[in-house]
C-alpha cells in the first residue's frame, strides 16, 4: 500500500501503521524519508519500499559519498528494526533528471553493499506514460524520451536482478479517451475480451498496460504499483493480481495507491484516491 503524505490533516504515523497491521497489509511504499513513520514501523515486520526523492538524483548520481550519507541517515538509523525491501531511486523522473537515474541507482546499490545491506533491492519507479505504444501489448514501445534513458536504466536493473516499478493508472488512461474506451475495461468488469492480441485476449486495461511494458522487450521483471482509488477497481485489482496477465500468469507484486485521502494533492480526483479517511475510517468497504 502506498502511504502518501501530501495532506495537512494526516493522523499520527502510529495510527497509520496500526491500520496497516489490523487490515493485514504487509508492505508499505514511502515516497521519501519520514523518521516518525519509520520509528512507528520498527518491529512490525512490515516490508518497506523506501523512496529517495527526485531532488536527490543529481547528488546521488554525482557522488558516492552522498549515497553513503543517505544510507547512514535513513537506512542504517532504522535497520534492522525496520524491514527495508526496496530503495526506490526517483519516482516518475522526467526531463533533465532522467540522465541521473542509472548512476544514482548504481551509487545507491554500492552504498548499501558497503554496509552489508546488499540484499536491499534498488530500483526506480516510472510512469505508464513512458509507453508511446500500449494499446496492443505485443507492439508496446517506450516513447522517444524514455527510450533514451531506459537504455541505461534497464541494464542497471538487470545487473542486480531488480524489478522495474511502474505506476499504472487505468483511470487516467480511460479519462483521456472516454469516447473510445468503455469504463468497464478500466474496472475489470468488461463482460468479454476487449483487445485480441494474437493468441492472447485482454479483458482489462491493467493487463494490457503491464504486458505492453513486457512487450517492449527491454523491461524484464516488471512489478507495478497501482493508482486508481475507487472501490470497484481496487477490489477487483486485489482479486485479480494473484492470477497475473494473459502473457505472464502468476502473482504480480502490487502497491495500491493510496492509503489515505490527501487534501494537498492537485484539486479533483487525486485528492480522493485513499482507501481511508485521515481519521483511519474506511472510505468504502474493501477486502484485502
Amino acid at each position: 500500500m502506498c502511504y502518501g503524505m501530501s495532506a495537512d490533516n494526516l493522523p499520527p504515523p502510529s495510527a497509520v501503521v496500526s491500520t496497516f497491521k489490523s487490515n493485514g497489509i504487509t508492505s508499505m511504499r514511502l515516497y521519501a524519508p519520514d523518521h516518525a513513520t519509520l520509528n512507528a514501523l520498527a518491529g512490525t515486520g512490515i516490508n518497506v519500499a523506501f523512496g529517495a526523492p527526485n531532488d536527490m538524483l543529481p547528488g546521488l548520481a554525482a557522488n558516492h559519498a552522498v549515497a553513503a550519507a543517505w544510507v547512514r541517515s535513513n537506512i542504517l538509523a532504522h535497520h534492522p528494526k525496520v524491514v527495508f525491501r526496496y530503495v526506490v531511486v526517483g519516482n516518475e523522473a522526467a526531463g533533465g533528471l532522467t540522465c541521473h537515474l542509472a548512476p544514482a541507482m548504481q551509487n545507491m546499490k554500492a552504498a548499501l553493499a558497503s554496509v552489508r545491506l546488499g540484499h536491499i533491492v534498488v530500483t526506480t519507479s516510472v510512469s505508464q506514460a513512458i509507453l508511446g505504444v500500449w494499446c496492443t501489448p505485443s507492439a508496446g514501445q517506450f516513447n522517444a524520451e524514455a527510450d533514451a534513458y531506459m537504455r541505461d536504466v534497464i541494464p542497471a536493473l538487470a545487473r542486480t536482478g531488480a524489478p522495474l516499478m511502474a505506476n499504472i493508472y487505468p483511470y487516467l488512461a480511460w479519462q483521456w479517451n472516454t469516447s473510445a474506451m468503455d469504463i468497464r475495461y478500466a474496472l475489470f468488469t468488461a463482460p468479454g475480451v476487449v483487445v485480441q492480441d494474437g493468441a492472447y485476449g485482454y479483458q482489462n486495461l491493467f493487463d494490457t498496460t503491464v504486458d505492453a511494458l513486457y512487450g517492449h522487450g527491454q523491461a524484464r521483471g516488471v512489478r507495478e504499483r497501482m493508482a486508481f482509488g475507487r472501490r470497484t477497481y481496487n477490489q477487483n485489482l486485489i482479486n485479480h493480481i494473484g492470477r497475473g496477465t494473459p502473457r505472464h500468469p502468476g502473482p504480480i507484486e502490487t502497491y495500491i495507491f493510496a492509503m489515505i485521502n490527501e487534501d494537498q494533492k492537485q484539486a479533483g480526483v487525486e485528492q480522493h484516491w485513499g482507501l481511508f479517511y485521515p481519521n483511519m475510517q474506511h472510505v468504502y468497504p474493501i477486502k484485502f
